[in-house]
């Protein structure tokens, strides 16, 4: 089959288009052809050198396609279903998650991090990752979910427990995390203020359902959000810029809020007082993308469609230099997705 991979740490340049040995089907795995696989700030920075990555290596995180075959102990799945795949890996039988925790499980992996991933034309993998999609749905856009709206529901419904009538602060609304945050948000009824870099951004933002935006480039976020709540300030903050980001986010929470966080693209390192943390009653979160059950329960608005996925441009998997190169320069909105012939 045909592959994205990297045999050395470095920029898009070391990507290469290359032929690799077809995956070994287990008796307890699907085999399916991939017909899309988006793009993560993940592949970016598994690219330049994350440890334990074992070289060469193919990045994808984001897939959908269709079966191709299937194992002896599968009886769940058939060939020629149209299926995305749950974007991490697990033991399966832990406490953890048994308890339907996957996401502190022990062996608990991303697809295209700890182990290769969708870049490539096929994949095996355990027949409980493989959820069917409707027939009325784009590869390109099965791609765009399962991470981001994952990571995102995690975020907000299991660690947050969001309630009707919050004000909720989304860093980075262009990105593929903040554009499912802010769908999220108002699908429990909430009160949404975005930030981004530019005034097409912006205006995404709001067509996605945001109430307020803020260029965090040219205004200073939490003036902007004490303006826009007339002082009464944010229940939760979604983070996941960093250190870039971090102070204005804490002056953004009220008194007893959240912020929650599962990322930093602009640095980790970050500081706070600890006075004004347990002064203020504060919560800070972290979160780890999520459980079977985040999933399931994302999917369930999803092909309803109450939630939208987001893709701002597509790519052939040929070209997946050209795709990180797109993604560094911060100029999309939503998901970068690649196409797979």
């Amino acid at each position: 089959m045909k592959a994205v991979r990297f045999h050395q740490f470095g920029g898009p340049e070391v990507l290469r288009y290359e032929d690799v040995p077809d995956p070994e089907l287990r008796k307890d795995q699907v085999l399916v052809r991939i017909r899309a696989c988006a793009l993560n700030h993940l592949d970016l920075w598994v690219r330049k050198g994350l440890p334990g990555i074992r070289l060469p290596h193919i990045n994808g995180s984001d897939i959908a396609g269709d079966v191709v075959a299937v194992g002896d102990y599968v009886i769940g799945v058939r060939p020629g279903q149209r299926v995305l795949i749950a974007p991490m890996l697990f033991c399966n039988h832990c406490e953890q998650c048994a308890s339907g925790r996957q996401n502190l499980c022990r062996a608990f992996t991303v697809l295209g991090n700890g182990v290769d991933g969708g870049n490539a034309q096929l994949i095996a993998v355990p027949e409980i990752n493989v959820i069917p999609i409707p027939n009325w749905m784009r590869f390109e856009e099965a791609a765009a979910v399962p991470l981001v709206f994952l990571t995102a529901w995690h975020m907000l419904v299991a660690r947050c427990r969001i309630r009707q009538g919050q004000t909720v602060l989304v860093l980075a609304g262009g990105s593929g995390v903040g554009s499912a945050a802010i769908q999220i948000a108002k699908l429990f009824g909430c009160a949404v203020i975005a930030t981004a870099g530019d005034n097409h951004k912006l205006e995404r933002s709001r067509d996605l359902g945001a109430d307020h935006v803020i260029n965090h480039y040219e205004q200073k976020i939490s003036d902007e959000v004490r303006r826009i709540t007339q002082k009464s300030m944010c229940d939760i903050v979604f983070e996941h810029v960093g250190a870039a980001t971090w102070q204005e986010s804490i002056r953004s929470l009220k008194p007893g809020g959240a912020l929650v966080t599962c990322g930093a693209t602009s640095g980790p390192d970050a500081t706070f007082d600890l006075r004004f943390l347990f002064a203020r009653q504060l919560s800070f979160l972290g979160s780890y993308m999520g459980t079977m059950g985040d999933l399931h329960e994302a999917l369930k608005q999803v092909f309803a469609g109450r939630l939208q996925p987001v893709i701002d441009t597509t790519f052939p998997l040929a070209e997946t230099a050209a795709a990180h190169e797109y993604l560094e320069n911060k100029g999309q909105f939503g998901k970068v997705v690649l196409v797979v012939n």
